[in-house]
């Protein structure tokens, strides 16, 4: 019995190894943003920013641009070169119903950064995450997640 499982469990560890070490099974798989950002384009509820900048060890996840309630929202989401999650959302939504939604009901300003120019406010958000938001006329951005400040204002500083 002992060697009929042996039997069947060298062939399972062999596919388990190729996948994780040969195909790269642990790496997040990469998506185009170029068509949520085209579709945020053409919409012209707000002006759209596309990070630029970044280096190859960012990697956008996912990207989705969406009807909302009161507005419209273009999120695309990055594991950042430290492995952590970001994600950058820009909106026509109103900051008051746009803030609560993605950064809960408790979010609340911190503090004001100043990057690249740009006063972005600090704020709270999900437990072990924080925010940066960028209050515009026209639209708001938000950058959100579990990500260090560095990685944040890298990804601001992108945004143009």
């Amino acid at each position: 019995m002992v060697l009929s499982l042996i039997v069947l469990l060298v062939p399972v560890l062999l596919v388990v190894l190729i996948y994780r070490v040969v195909q790269g099974g642990d790496q997040p798989v990469e998506t185009d943003t170029a068509p949520a950002i085209a579709q945020a384009r053409s919409a012209n509820a707000f002006p759209v920013a596309e990070p630029a900048g970044l280096s190859d060890d960012w990697r956008a996840i996912s990207a989705a641009f969406q009807k909302a309630e009161g507005g419209q929202i273009l999120r695309i989401g990055y594991v950042t070169p430290d492995g952590a999650g970001l994600q950058l959302i820009q909106s026509d939504v109103s900051p008051e119903k746009l803030l609560p939604a993605e950064l809960t009901k408790s979010g609340r300003p911190e503090g004001v950064v100043k990057v690249d120019g740009q006063s972005w406010q600090r704020y709270t958000a999900r437990p072990g995450e924080r925010a940066l938001v960028l209050l515009e006329r026209d639209r708001t951005i938000v950058i959100v997640g579990g990500a260090h400040e560095e990685e944040q204002r890298e990804l601001a500083t992108a945004v143009r």
